[in-house]
């Protein structure tokens, strides 16, 4: 006689799942036999519900574990990391040489070089030039509501003040020549020094009723942007108006546009030292930079943002100091025997 033994079969069921994980059932499967999943990121899971993972709220995220939440680090462009130090120090750089180019052109104001083509807009397009390397500080640090004005008010006025120069200096010089033809010797007295200082006042009044509408209607504002996964959030100044930064860069890109038209149509100027050629380089740096700012600045995400519009500040005021000055700077200091009218007037 033969006895079977029937054993009944047992489902092989997981142990009960770690914190940070959630249970779900296997397909086919007893509902007893189940595996562990771990929650996502930003997701903890549930202590009452074991098979659900539980959203962090948007000011917090989920640890390593994945069983708590915790409070959002905010990200910003600081002076004590790498980036911040970096930028730092090569705008104080700028302000400085710029400092040192001023003194030069000061103490050397009475010769033919630094005369030449208004010694008083030299000194202006300097100081503003020193103005563009330290506005890029105020977009370091933590962003604050009066920050966030300030930056972009001080960027879009320094260097309105700074083109404006230089579009002047341009049409200066082709008034010289012009006025030396026949008939024409008038023309210098409709465009002399007061003029030259009017226009540039007027091109930087324009730009600061701009930058005040601006700021009164839409100002940008600190906001946090919680849109991005993880535990760092990124603190930003927001344009609440892009129709206003859109002019206030529109206005300078139009007066830099202007600029180099003007000189590159005086380039040719017969001159031994034809300063048109100097701005014509140094605005085609200029413009390069600035349209290139455009895309790399829509692109980057957070405090980088921030480092690409530090960065094509400096750039580009690094281009002006270097192409309008470095030159002048070479005969003055080491060419001192080509610092005289009669060279400068040559053919």
């Amino acid at each position: 006689m033969v006895l079977l033994v029937i054993q009944v079969p047992t489902s092989v069921c997981s142990e009960s799942c770690l914190p940070g994980t959630r249970k779900a059932n296997r397909k086919g499967e007893p509902l007893c036999c189940f595996d562990c999943i771990q929650c996502a990121e930003g997701e903890i899971s549930n202590q009452t519900d074991s098979l659900q993972c539980v959203h962090c709220p948007s000011e917090f995220w989920s640890n390593a574990e994945r069983t708590a939440c915790i409070p959002r680090q905010l990200d910003f462009l600081s002076f004590n990391e790498t980036l911040g130090i970096t930028l730092t120090a090569v705008a104080v750089s700028g302000a400085t040489v710029t400092t040192a180019v001023f003194v030069v052109f000061l103490y050397y104001r009475q010769t033919p070089m630094v005369r030449a083509n208004n010694s008083e807009l030299s000194f202006l397009l300097l100081l503003s030039l020193k103005l563009c390397f330290l506005c890029s500080l105020v977009f370091i640090g933590r962003p604050s509501v009066w920050s966030c004005r300030f930056q972009q008010a001080a960027f879009g006025i320094s260097f309105v003040l700074c083109v404006s120069c230089l579009q002047v200096k341009t049409i200066v010089v082709l008034a010289a020549f012009r006025s030396a033809r026949p008939g024409a010797g008038a023309l210098m007295k409709w465009f002399g020094p007061g003029q030259q200082r009017g226009s540039v006042c007027l091109f930087s009044f324009i730009q600061v009723l701009i930058c005040i509408i601006w700021l009164l209607s839409g100002p940008p504002v600190p906001r946090v942007d919680l849109d991005i996964p993880g535990v760092k959030v990124s603190l930003k100044c927001t344009m609440s108006s892009v129709v206003g930064f859109s002019l206030v860069l529109g206005y300078i890109g139009l007066l830099a546009c202007t600029s180099l038209l003007l000189a590159f149509l005086a380039r040719k100027l017969p001159d031994n030292f034809n300063e048109a050629k100097l701005i014509t380089f140094s605005m085609l740096i200029f413009c390069a930079v600035w349209i290139a700012f455009v895309p790399a600045y829509v692109s980057s995400p957070g405090k980088y943002a921030v480092a690409v519009e530090i960065f094509a500040i400096l750039a580009s005021s690094y281009g002006l100091l270097f192409c309008i000055f470095a030159p002048k700077c070479f005969i003055i200091l080491l060419r001192p025997k080509r610092n005289t009218k009669k060279h400068l007037m040559a053919r």
